[in-house]
């Protein structure tokens, strides 16, 4: 389980295609302090550590993964959010991330506030059947926001200065596919209420 704090990025030093996967390698400070079979969530997707070396990690991603998430898109020298699981002990600084990606949405505009980002999503409501709600959680790229102007389709988040120089919410460009994962409150909360329909 996750919490949506992204601890630090890391670069894509190299892709390997073997048969339908996708194996990146990930250059990392947090290389060192891994474990194989440990899992990290790479820009909201949690992938298991396959392998360790000096600076840098391997983590596989499967067909279905590469289907259902901007994963198939990386390219080498790109940057990915990274988070380590949240220990037993730890804080809920963000809120519930499971590192499971609901669908993918497309980053409609991008302004620049002098101080901060507002950033616009669109996305398939349709899909899965997710939602957003006013000053609800919606997880980004791995990254955990307070959605507002929230529609069927659509949302915006605002990005203080620290998450965009920290994330690669910085290198996002209007028409950028990113990673959607739902408040698992909110998708319990519609499905038990389907029920009733």
């Amino acid at each position: 389980m996750f919490t949506g704090i992204v601890e630090t990025t890391g670069r894509v030093a190299n892709i390997e295609r073997e048969g339908t996967n996708l194996t990146f390698h990930i250059e990392s400070w947090l290389a060192p302090e891994l474990k194989i079979d440990q899992s990290v969530s790479h820009n909201g997707v949690c992938l298991t550590v396959t392998s360790i070396a000096d600076g840098s990690y391997s983590v596989t991603a499967v067909d279905e993964t590469l289907k259902k998430t901007n994963l198939g898109q990386i390219r080498i020298g790109d940057r990915v959010n990274l988070e380590r699981c949240m220990p037993a002990n730890g804080r809920f600084d963000g809120h519930i991330v499971q590192g499971h990606v609901d669908q993918t949405g497309i980053c409609t505009n991008v302004q620049d506030l002098d101080g901060s980002w507002l950033f616009d999503f669109q996305y398939d409501p349709d899909a899965a059947g997710n939602v957003t709600v006013e000053k609800g959680s919606i997880c980004i790229n791995g990254v955990s926001l307070t959605v507002f102007n929230s529609q069927p389709d659509r949302f915006r988040v605002t990005i203080i200065p620290y998450t965009y120089e920290h994330t690669s919410f910085k290198d996002l460009q209007v028409g950028d596919v990113v990673n959607l994962e739902f408040d698992i409150v909110g998708k319990y909360i519609k499905k038990m209420l389907a029920g009733y329909q």
